[in-house]
């Protein structure tokens, strides 16, 4: 449930397949939505087929509705730096293409300062072997990708790149995080 006195707030974040990110917010106490996109591009309401070609800009990303009485955006940066490799350039794992980048597209001045003290914080602690490439950018629009993209995880658990690449990412963030879980199964 929602704390109605408390307004939900917007994160949009990329790090690779959107399948993967959505996942692990979707069960995350304090997140109200998750919605899987687009971002990042030229190409006005670009379809799977145009970004797949690598050619349009856009990135798949999440965009995510949370309260921020109930999780805070650090938080949620802390999660997304630890599900997904932010040193490599444009890819994740399989993925390649610059689709796949990892990015934070932020939404106010608080996100950006927010981000980059993060990644000043790993980059400190030297949380990574090399150095991280996560794009900061300011939100452009997001474009909601097809109804299939939809909670495509919980939809296609069986599915071999959700086994294999969904799954382990899904169990990482299980492990690290399950305080902040919203169920426990």
């Amino acid at each position: 449930m929602v704390n109605s006195a408390s307004p939900t707030e917007t994160a949009t974040l990329a790090g690779g397949c959107f399948w993967c990110l959505e996942a692990v917010f979707l069960d995350l106490k304090g997140v109200v939505s998750v919605e899987s996109g687009y971002i990042g591009g030229h190409l006005p309401n670009p379809t799977y087929q145009d970004i797949c070609t690598g050619m349009t800009g856009h990135a798949e990303a999440v965009r995510i509705a949370f309260d921020p009485a109930l999780i805070s955006y650090p938080q949620l940066l802390d999660i997304f730096f630890a599900i997904h490799d932010p040193t490599t350039l444009n890819r994740q794992g399989p993925d390649h293409g610059p689709q796949y980048r990892s990015a934070i597209f932020y939404h106010s001045e608080d996100q950006h300062a927010a981000a980059r003290s993060a990644i000043g914080q790993l980059t400190a602690a030297r949380a990574f072997a090399d150095p991280i490439v996560t794009e900061l950018t300011p939100a452009p629009e997001f474009f909601p990708a097809e109804f299939y993209h939809q909670d495509y995880y919980a939809n296609h658990r069986a599915q071999p790149y959700c086994l294999f690449v969904v799954t382990p990412k899904v169990l990482k963030f299980r492990s690290q995080f399950a305080h902040l879980r919203k169920s426990q199964d």
